[in-house]
């Protein structure tokens, strides 16, 4: 399967995905870090790709949506954008909503992180 097509799949099949650098239980960086801990303490699961394990994908998922940065985060097929942008709606109250609302609306498939 072609990597846009892989990617493509990820997106449409999880109600929430991060693409990040690493996992949530090991990130390999700061931003992936914190994004992927914002996510947790919403208390929702959601599906990550480590993009440092998939050199393809750490490679072409900037032109997937013309975002050139990581964490990319996706709710029910939609970029909502990165470790900026996500930090932003946790600080203002608007990411839980918006991560129980893409949860109700969709499945989240392995893997995935959830804060026990």
């Amino acid at each position: 399967m072609d990597v846009m097509d892989r990617i493509d799949q990820a997106v449409k099949e999880n109600a929430i995905i991060i693409f990040m650098k690493g996992t949530p239980q090991l990130p390999q960086c700061g931003f992936s870090s914190r994004s992927s801990a914002a996510m947790k303490e919403c208390g929702q699961p959601f599906a990550y790709v480590n993009v440092i394990e998939d050199p393809e994908v750490f490679q072409n998922l900037p032109r997937y949506q013309n975002w050139p940065t990581f964490p990319q985060i996706y709710l029910n097929g939609e970029l909502i954008g990165g470790h900026d942008i996500l930090m932003e709606m946790h600080e203002k109250g608007e990411l839980k909503p918006a991560l129980e609302a893409a949860v109700a609306a969709g499945p989240v498939t392995p893997p995935t992180e959830k804060d026990a």
